[in-house]
């Protein structure tokens, strides 16, 4: 005996929501269907780039022609007679496809250069604004250093308070010589 099949109803993504929070399943299917597409035509326009490239689309070419010139009449498919026409409308629909997939890799080059240049930019903003407040905690030090006692300063400080006090070293024996001689001479 089968089971009925439960089936759960599809919920309508919320218009309030965030776009981000309204994302499904299905979207985030397409969306990686999106992207494997886009590295896909990436791949194609870079390997269209190369010289490996145009040396097997050249060898193709040559071959394509050799055969429909030189090949039994009966087994040709293109006629050399007509102007190789299945090998034009080849090149042609190659050529079609070509230039939009190029134009794809480039627009998603473009979204990432884009990108980029808004870290970029951020990053620029950011170590501005790092570089402004180092350059004020520099100030601030350099005004705090210049309140700050130099060596010199407290150097010549101490020599005059050491001179002072061999003054007064040398000032109080005299001075107690002065009292006694002059109390011994009032008693």
């Amino acid at each position: 005996m089968a089971r009925p099949v439960e089936t759960t109803p599809r919920q309508e993504p919320r218009l309030d929501a965030p776009k981000g929070l309204r994302t499904s399943v299905l979207s985030f299917r397409k969306r990686a269907s999106r992207d494997r597409f886009g590295r896909a035509t990436e791949f194609i326009a870079r390997a269209m780039g190369t010289p490996w490239f145009l040396i097997g689309l050249t060898l193709f070419v040559i071959a394509w022609m050799a055969y429909n010139t030189y090949a039994p009449e009966q087994w040709r498919f293109d006629s050399a007679e007509i102007g190789f026409t299945a090998l034009t409308l080849i090149l042609s629909l190659q050529a079609s496809y070509a230039a939009p997939l190029i134009l794809l890799a480039q627009n998603r080059q473009d979204d990432r250069d884009r990108v980029a240049m808004e870290q970029d930019r951020q990053r620029a903003e950011r170590n501005l604004a790092d570089t402004e407040y180092l350059a004020r905690e520099v100030v601030a030090l350099r005004l705090l250093v210049r309140d700050m006692a130099s060596k010199d300063f407290i150097r010549s400080e101490l020599r005059s308070l050491l001179e002072e006090l061999e003054k007064r070293d040398h000032d109080e024996p005299a001075e107690a010589e002065h009292r006694r001689s002059t109390g011994s001479r009032s008693a």
